[in-house]
């Protein structure tokens, strides 16, 4: 059973689309007034993450899938006709201004930490960001943190060119750990036993021509993933820490775009926040 101390962290993976699971438990914890001191995100965990610490319930589900199903932000043709894709102007601008408007005021106001992951071109090391009174830099950071690989175009937080928060550190366990933050909650958009595969990653170096730690961050990502698993499991299973995670292998794409498969996919994430706090 979930129980919020001074010590309790909460950690956000991304995985794209596939993060609807999260606002599906972030939206339960939301209704059962379940706030953490602590919370840290990755990539699309970042965006859900956002959307919890201003309270703002149903704002992650209407944007991952009302909003999606209207606006189609997501797809090849966002890629050859900006380079990125998915449409940025409309997910990191338009609906935080206008569409849906998000709450700076009660960012502004969160009395705990919240940071979000991104990697380094430089060094293709994490870099772990707090802000919550510049609305700018808040969209900079979020923005570099969902900029996936080859597929979006490399981001900049106070000048310095960042992607991924993912490439470097996916599931960011070990941070809250380091901060003194031992009761942890980890939401993940995987099954328990999935593990990605090795891959040639020869190619990289044609995107990344001036960041080879870049490179060398891509190529090692997914053995650093399932490392982090690995280790995620063991503490699982030695009670010291609760994960959530969908419970079947995962049928919804990182930029899937059936919103019958991720409406589902969201109510399976309410429901087992609901049995993490009941059991």
């Amino acid at each position: 059973m979930i129980k919020i101390t001074d010590k309790s962290g909460l950690i956000l993976e991304g995985g794209g689309m596939r993060g609807v699971f999260t606002s599906g438990v972030l939206d339960c914890f939301m209704d059962n007034g379940i706030r953490f001191p602590y919370a840290i995100g990755v990539s699309a965990g970042a965006c859900n993450g956002l959307s919890y610490i201003s309270n703002q319930r149903g704002r992650a589900k209407f944007s991952n899938i009302d909003l999606l199903e209207k606006y189609d932000y997501i797809g090849i043709k966002h890629l050859l006709k900006k380079g990125n894709i998915m449409d940025f102007d409309l997910l990191f601008h338009t609906f935080p201004n206008e569409i849906i408007p998000y709450d700076y005021e009660r960012l502004a106001n969160y009395e705990g930490h919240y940071e979000m992951v991104t990697t380094s071109c430089k060094t293709g090391k994490a870099c772990y960001f707090e802000e919550k009174k510049n609305p700018e830099r808040v969209i900079d950071i979020v923005k570099a943190s969902s900029s996936l690989p080859f597929v979006c175009p490399i981001a900049y937080v106070d000048g310095e060119p960042m992607v991924d928060g993912g490439i470097a550190s996916s599931i960011p366990l070990m941070r809250a750990r380091e901060l003194g933050y031992d009761n942890n909650v980890v939401v993940l958009t995987r099954n328990r036993g999935y593990r990605k595969k090795e891959k040639d990653m020869k190619f990289v170096s044609l995107f990344y021509r001036k960041y080879p730690a870049l490179q060398e961050a891509i190529r090692n990502r997914n053995r650093i993933y399932n490392e982090q698993v690995s280790m995620i499991e063991k503490l699982e299973d030695a009670g010291e820490i609760i994960v959530i995670r969908p419970q079947k292998p995962m049928e919804v794409d990182r930029m899937e775009r059936d919103s019958k498969k991720l409406i589902a996919l969201y109510e399976e994430g309410y429901e087992l926040g609901l049995k993490g706090l009941r059991n």
